[in-house]
Parts: C-alpha cells; structure tokens; sequence
C-alpha cells in the first residue's frame, strides 16, 4: 500500500525472459548482479504527494516483510553508486517514471523462487515507484499493490502513447517525453511511413505555444559501435524534425542531437529491449 494515492502510468508482461538483479552497488567493475529468469512484470507508479524518498520506500519495505519477502539488498542514492547505478537499471522512461539523480532508493528482495526490485524518486511535487518481478510463472497480480485511482488503460500495454488532450500538461510537467509511436527499423535513419499521434500532438502544442523551442534527441539500440549509433541516433531525431517541419512547425524551433545507446530505457539482450531503445525524445528547452 502507498502512503498516498497512486496512479499507474506504465506497465510491461514479457514472459520467457531473463532480467539481472542488481545486488550491490556500483563499482569499477559496474554492477554486481544475479542473473533471475522467468516472467518479467514491470509497473511503474505515480505518487500524488511530495513524500520522501524514505517516506515512499519504508512502508513498500514494511509490507514486502510482512509478506515474506527477504530483503537482498537495499541503498540510497550515493551509497547505490549514484548516476552509474541508476542507469544500469532498465527502468520506463519520463513521465511515467522520473529519477532525481541526487534523491533516490534501490531495493531487492527475494521469497522463494521470486525477484523483484523497486526504485523510488521524487519530483518537486510527486513520489515515483517502479517495480520489476521475476517469477517462474505469471503472478497474476503486483506484489506490492497500489490500488490505482487511474490504472494504464487497456491493462499491461508497454508505454502507452499519451492522449493529445493531456500531450501539453505531461510535456510541461516532466520537461521530455518519449514519441512512443515512432517506428524506427534497427539500422535505420529514416522514421517509417506512416501516421503518428504523437507527432499530430506535438505539432499542435507549439502551435498552441508559440514562444516554446524544442530539442529533439535520438537514440539506438547497442548494436553496433558508439560513433556510428551516435550518426545514427542524430539521424533519428532529424528525420522527426523533418516531419514536424511538414506538420507546419518552423525548423528554426526544432534542434535534433543524439546520443547513440548510452542511455537506454531497457535491456539491449533481448530484441524486445532493443525495439523499445530505438527511439525519439522530445524535450522542452524554453526556460520560461
């Protein structure tokens, strides 16, 4: 149970799959991991409340203790390793789950044959839980249960694409935002035929704003070498821009980087991980 009422902005099912455990903190040699296989559940939560990162993790430790579950390990933020530790983890992306590099906590627990991990932030104004659960079996539920007040529509659907009516208020709110409906094929610069609500949104929002610029960064899977996927991924997030330019947005409003593989949102050992890391992010870069 949250300490406050959640809403669940993100959730995955992969079975069959393997997912390493990260079990201790980061070191010169990375992150000391267990590698657990089974059926991999992720959901991610968004807490109305600005709670601690403590206040968030102590009672989901309490709970999963209550329940039987041994705790593996468990740290915050620079005893985990800081900003080397949070990106090893393959953790859902913003908004619908936002990591202060100076305010979080890790924890691991095991009961039985079962993994799982959380990861807790916070914002200025919200409290951020993402969970991962390795289990022999589909579990048929969250081990640590949130009662949503506003649960993914449609149940388990990986990264849902944002409404355009709420587009402006969580571009706003986080800053960036993933274009998830973007088809990028691996290897390719050029973003695939077709019609894409997020780019219609997106579009409209600096019609809507047109004082706002943006930045537009590419990303890849790690296929490859990192100067290539850096071409590559800069590649991406020109042809997005180009796109927008023929929504009737002016170029000069649109910047396009990329930063190849080193920042992914999922495990590149699967070809699942890799299609979710070949992707779009749109940032804002107004200050005001």
């Amino acid at each position: 149970m949250f300490p406050a009422p959640a809403n669940a902005t993100a959730s995955s099912l992969e079975p069959m799959a393997s997912y390493r455990l990260p079990i201790g903190p980061w070191g010169p040699e990375g992150v000391p991991s267990r590698l657990v296989e089974g059926t991999v559940e992720q959901t991610a939560w968004r807490i109305a409340a600005p709670l601690s990162t403590l206040d968030l993790m102590a009672p989901l430790r309490r709970q999963l203790q209550a329940e039987g579950w041994q705790v593996i390990y468990d740290c915050e933020t620079a005893a985990c390793g800081g900003y080397d530790f949070r990106y090893s983890l393959p953790l859902m992306t913003e908004p619908d789950m936002h990591v202060d590099l100076g305010d979080f906590r890790y924890l691991a627990a095991g009961k039985g044959a079962e993994v799982l991990s959380l990861m807790v932030s916070r914002s200025q104004v919200s409290g951020f839980v993402q969970m991962t659960r390795v289990s022999p079996e589909p579990s048929g539920g969250a081990v640590v249960p949130p009662q949503p007040a506003d649960p993914v529509p449609g149940g388990p659907a990986l990264y849902p694409t944002p409404a355009q009516g709420d587009f402006a208020v969580r571009l706003e709110r986080a800053g960036s935002l993933v274009l998830e409906d973007l088809v990028f094929a691996s290897g390719a610069g050029q973003l695939e035929a077709g019609d894409y609500a997020s780019l219609v949104a997106l579009a409209g929002y600096l019609s809507d704003h047109p004082a706002r610029r943006i930045a537009l960064v590419g990303h890849t899977d790690a296929s490859g070498g990192l100067p290539g996927n850096i071409a590559l991924s800069e590649a991406r997030a020109a042809s997005v821009r180009k796109a927008l330019i023929a929504l009737g947005v002016a170029g000069d409003r649109i910047e396009a980087k990329g930063v190849g593989y080193l920042a992914p949102r999922a495990s590149n050992l699967t070809p699942e991980g890799q299609t979710q890391n070949r992707r779009v992010e749109v940032m804002l870069t107004s200050t005001q």
